[in-house]
């Protein structure tokens, strides 16, 4: 089955269809990650956006669900250059076709994805269309023109939890050499040392695995939880979890956020580091094409030192607008982008990148342990 993707400025490749069939929209972006597929499509941060992986070869390892970030994949279209005719991997439950199947994703491959990434690069992300319905190149255009770009809309009510739940899972590990166990050490016991409440704009698992190993009791809030809601559960911290699109666009975290400031300690994570960022008075602004993928240099401005680590964001926080008090923890050393804040008096913990990777290196695993001393300490 043919399948035809248009960009809003007209730009259209053609390719085979694979996975749902139908016809859907979204940004398209890239992603430069060689391995992690299961992780990017089933992290809630891809609401709203066509997937491109640079990577040539998708799908050779199937998929299972000890890799997923959430329960299903919430990315509108994936975009590869070639889908692997086997899966071969002993956790492996079944094919990347089946599960984009199951799930109702539209796929597309056989195209030239690095002309599409350069493409994406000069001309920045922007809206489109796949369809496996019609290649009528005008009429697909048209219904492009006519959609909804991220700017100003709330994406994370499409992804938030309905109700609150408690996080009892710590890391994975392997045990009789063939199987996947949770560690039994780390189930919910009473044991914990710190009660964190987490605001759910989008979660991956990951985030609440390295919280939860890290010694933490974690319950999980919707979006639109109040801060005198958090407050009365008496946390002794709080985490802001990452999430799809414009910060902006979710007015009603950032007021609860506010209230939250200089009551608590604060953990932030990328949509929460926004989110957070706009509460203290700075401002965001969307990037030309974002950054997605487990690549990204940063520097620490404090120890100068340079990590790689993983991202998967189009908005930043706008280094000029830091109101008194704040300041820039750490940089982007591809675009200088601000990828860190930190507060002179109050207990914060920000970035923009992603600690707990999955998938991606692990660098800036110790932020945890920071969040943790924070927690100590009030």
């Amino acid at each position: 089955m043919i399948a035809t993707l248009v960009l809003a400025d007209g730009r259209t490749f053609q390719g085979e269809a694979f996975g749902a069939s139908g016809e859907t929209l979204g940004e398209v972006v890239f992603n430069t990650s060689m391995s992690g597929y299961q992780e990017i499509l089933t992290d809630p941060s891809y609401c709203g956006q066509l997937v491109v992986m640079t990577s040539p070869l998708i799908g050779n390892y199937g998929v299972n669900p000890e890799d997923f970030e959430s329960e299903k994949p919430h990315l509108r279209g994936f975009i590869i250059k070639e889908l692997s005719g086997i899966h071969s991997n002993w956790r492996s439950k079944g094919s990347l076709d089946d599960f984009l199947k199951e799930h109702n994703i539209i796929g597309i491959q056989g195209i030239d994805t690095r002309a599409l990434t350069l493409h994406i690069r000069e001309k920045g992300a922007q809206q489109a269309i796949l369809s496996t319905e019609s290649d009528d190149v005008p009429a697909l255009l048209k219904k492009v023109t006519d959609a909804p770009g991220l700017v100003g809309r709330d994406l994370v009510k499409e992804v938030t939890c309905k109700v609150p739940y408690y996080w009892t899972e710590g890391e994975w590990e392997i045990t009789g050499g063939r199987t996947l166990l949770k560690n039994p050490s780390e189930s919910s016991n009473g044991n914990d040392l710190f009660f964190v409440v987490a605001y759910d704009f989008g979660i991956k698992r990951n985030i609440l695995r390295k919280l939860k190993q890290s010694g933490c009791r974690v319950r999980v809030v919707p979006a639109d939880t109040s801060a005198e809601e958090v407050l009365a559960m008496d946390p002794d911290g709080v985490f802001l979890s990452n999430g799809p699109g414009d910060p902006e666009g979710v007015p009603y975290a950032m007021e609860s956020v506010q209230k939250l400031v200089g009551k608590i300690p604060l953990f932030a994570i990328c949509l929460g580091h926004q989110i957070l960022s706009l509460a203290l008075g700075g401002k965001t602004y969307k990037l030309q094409f974002g950054h997605h993928g487990g690549n990204q240099p940063i520097m620490n401005l404090e120890t100068r030192k340079v990590e790689i680590t993983s991202q998967n964001h189009g908005f930043a926080v706008d280094a000029e607008s830091m109101p008194d008090g704040l300041e820039v923890a750490s940089l982007n050393l591809n675009d200088k982008t601000v990828e860190g804040i930190r507060h002179k008096d109050l207990s914060i913990l920000s970035v923009q990148y992603h600690p707990e990777a999955s998938p991606g290196p692990r660098d800036s695993d110790y932020l945890f342990e920071e969040f943790i001393q924070m927690m100590k300490t009030r």
